[in-house]
């Protein structure tokens, strides 16, 4: 992230989000880190340090949590839907508020983007249609503490009493979210996961209610955004999107889909969270090495039909957090890999203190070493 000798004194004005007021515009958004305690995918002692560590943040979200066991698509991710999961999102939650922080669950279900060996009786992954994902790999465990990437496999089509189920299990994990402490869910909706896969033209062919038309292919979201609004209340409730306008050959984490019209597809998709009412729309820019910014006529056609807080993210800089928050077009502005390794991030962005760089081999998995024993810039 470059730093610039730009007034950043805009980023840290207080700003409404739902109930919440928040100290400065600057989030954390969600990150898979793969430290969760196994078996069962339980959130522990070493995450809670490292979100409250990072709790100067205006809010955080937590890395992808899925909702049910065949949400999973990556060996120790933490779930959201066992008695001893929530009890160790507790721990998170009461570390993040005892530093002042404020912080939303990220609700996850991959779909089609797993391996037989991540899911329940080594089972067929889910997904609106039966076409295996390309492009992408998911993560496996090979032994213990071991792993290794993989091919996703082939999954089977949900039958239509089975999405409504879906819809039921989001509700669920949005009950346990708030039973854990969270102060409001966000759902994940983009990178070519399940309810992208349900919106995406390419990935879903159903002939019911939930396939055909984009007014169909957006039911599902539909569905659980009302779900679960009417488990945490619209204000307290976000949707993340990924809205491709092109791709890349780069080997890189999944992105998702790019649709023939972007644009409308997903002005529509916003249409749908505006009349819901929810506090935010959170937006993955393409964050592939010298990948396009969003078009102009997107940033201008999301601020004019959602009148609740926008979050981008992907390689912001700050300069271009400035730039997207002084034409009007963001809110609130969230830096990944910075926040990974800078932990006081807010306040080297304020001071205009160098920055940490992100150690990639420590990513995914592992223990506190490129996890939790990110330097503050007071303590170098």
């Amino acid at each position: 992230m470059n730093q610039s000798i730009s007034d950043t004194s805009s980023l840290f004005s207080s700003v409404e989000l739902g109930p919440y007021t928040l100290k400065n515009r600057i989030v954390m958004p969600p990150l898979t880190r793969s430290r969760s305690t196994q078996p069962g995918n339980i959130p522990n002692d070493l995450m809670a340090t490292y979100y409250a560590q990072r709790a100067s943040a205006g809010f955080m979200v937590t890395e992808g949590t899925q909702i049910e066991p065949r949400g999973q698509g990556y060996a120790w991710t933490p779930g959201i839907h066992s008695a001893a999961q929530i009890e160790g999102w507790k721990k998170v939650t009461q570390a993040v508020h005892a530093k002042g922080g404020i912080i939303f669950a990220q609700l996850w279900h991959v779909g089609r983007v797993s391996h037989t060996s991540l899911q329940p009786n080594e089972a067929k992954p889910i997904a609106p249609s039966a076409i295996t994902a390309d492009n992408v790999k998911v993560f496996i465990e090979t032994g213990p503490g071991q792993g290794a990437l993989s091919e996703p496999s082939t999954p089977r089509a949900l039958s239509t009493d089975e999405v409504s189920e879906l819809v039921n299990m989001y509700a669920q994990a949005a009950k346990n979210a708030l039973e854990a402490g969270f102060d409001g869910v966000e759902l994940h909706c983009a990178n070519g996961y399940l309810v992208n896969q349900f919106i995406s033209e390419h990935t879903n062919v159903r002939d019911d209610q939930y396939g055909g038309s984009l007014t169909n292919r957006l039911r599902f979201l539909k569905e659980i955004v009302a779900a679960v609004s009417a488990v945490v209340g619209a204000d307290r409730l976000g949707v993340r999107f990924a809205p491709l306008f092109s791709s890349t050959d780069e080997t890189r984490v999944y992105l998702g889909l790019v649709e023939s019209d972007p644009q409308n597809t997903y002005i529509e998709a916003i249409k749908v969270l505006e009349q819901a009412g929810i506090a935010y729309l959170s937006i993955a820019e393409a964050d592939w090495d010298n990948a396009p910014d969003l078009p102009e006529q997107f940033y201008k056609a999301a601020r004019a039909q959602f009148s609740g807080r926008i979050i981008y993210a992907g390689k912001y800089t700050v300069d271009k957090a400035l730039r997207i928050l002084n034409n009007g077009y963001g809110d609130l502005f969230a830096f990944g890999r910075p926040f990974i390794a800078n932990p006081d991030l807010p306040e080297r962005i304020k001071q205009q203190w160098p920055l940490n760089e992100a150690d990639a081999a420590t990513m995914y998995g592992g223990t506190e070493i490129g996890y939790s024993d990110y330097p503050y810039y007071k303590n170098i």
